[in-house]
């Protein structure tokens, strides 16, 4: 009886390498239960996370508030959920904007190469060398400008509430502030990754089949490069949540009564001498997130390393 050859992929190949990874696995089920609780279980809690209660202020940990109250008497576990919302959502919607321009850009330019992929990358490279955070929140205050000029538009012509229009209108210029500079490394990424497929038997084939330049860009390029791709995502969301987090703690991301990570952390710095767990607990879950994406990053790029997949 002949033995059967199991045919495997490389998605399927770095899923088994990455299991083996006991760090990114916990890594993995951590940032999937964060993500759950803040934008699932929140919606169970029987906290408004907004509603003041100044009798109830600075509570301790109970079973009717398990995380305490802050200074105003809003359940503080719902403010970190709530304010989770805010940070993942900045964060996620960012780096979708970041790996859509960048691998856009950066395929077109390492697939073109020659001086037109040298001014790609010159112009790259400029915008680079500016203060990100001071061209972030220069942008963000321009874009803020545009979008409060339409929020009477969504909730008067078209009747949406008013503090869902509100809520997501305060995240919008920040998303697009971060993700406007953030796509420039993932630019030059892929394209020194590009420049490296354009030399590949395949895509000489494929051009003499006749097949159009963008018909070769979609089909070859761009799927080869959804490993690194996804390496790169995974781990520019934990640094877009620390931008948004910077931006919120001086003061220029997150408007009241909208809440963040950044925000409470703020607030609970505030009042670490008198109220510490203002502070202990959003840094905990804040820190969680960060180090769960970080290390689920690695792993990631550790199963789809082709040199690990030789071992």
């Amino acid at each position: 009886m002949s033995d059967k050859i199991k045919s495997s992929s490389l998605w399927s190949d770095a899923w088994v390498r990455l299991r083996k990874n006991k760090l990114a696995t916990a890594s993995l089920f951590l940032v999937i239960f964060i993500l759950i609780a803040c934008f699932i279980l929140r919606w169970f809690l029987p906290h408004d996370p907004n509603f003041a209660n100044l009798e109830a202020k600075f509570q301790a940990p109970s079973f009717k508030h398990w995380l305490g109250t802050d200074q105003l008497g809003r359940d503080l576990l719902a403010r970190i959920l709530d304010g989770g919302q805010i940070s993942l959502l900045v964060a996620i919607l960012a780096t979708i904007i970041t790996v859509f321009t960048g691998v856009i850009y950066g395929s077109v330019a390492g697939y073109i190469g020659g001086w037109v992929q040298n001014f790609m990358m010159r112009i790259v490279d400029g915008l680079l060398a500016l203060p990100f955070l001071v061209i972030v929140i220069l942008m963000r205050e321009m874009i803020s400008v545009w979008v409060e000029s339409g929020e009477s538009f969504f909730t008067q012509s078209l009747r949406m509430d008013e503090d869902f229009v509100r809520r997501f209108a305060n995240i919008i210029p920040l998303i697009f502030a971060i993700a406007a500079f953030g796509w420039l490394s993932m630019g030059r990424i892929v394209c020194t990754q590009a420049a490296n497929l354009v030399q590949m038997e395949y895509i000489e084939a494929a051009r003499s089949l006749g097949l159009t330049h963008w018909t070769i860009v979609k089909r070859h390029i761009i799927p080869n490069l959804l490993g690194t791709v996804i390496i790169y995502a995974t781990l520019t969301v934990p640094s877009f949540i620390l931008y948004e987090a910077t931006l919120s703690f001086i003061g220029m991301g997150i408007e009241p009564p909208n809440s963040s990570w950044g925000m409470l952390i703020k607030e609970g710095a505030n009042l670490i001498e008198i109220h510490p767990n203002l502070l202990i607990f959003p840094a905990i879950m804040f820190s969680l997130t960060l180090f769960g994406f970080n290390f689920l990053g690695d792993g990631l790029r550790d199963a789809l390393d082709p040199k690990t997949a030789k071992d």
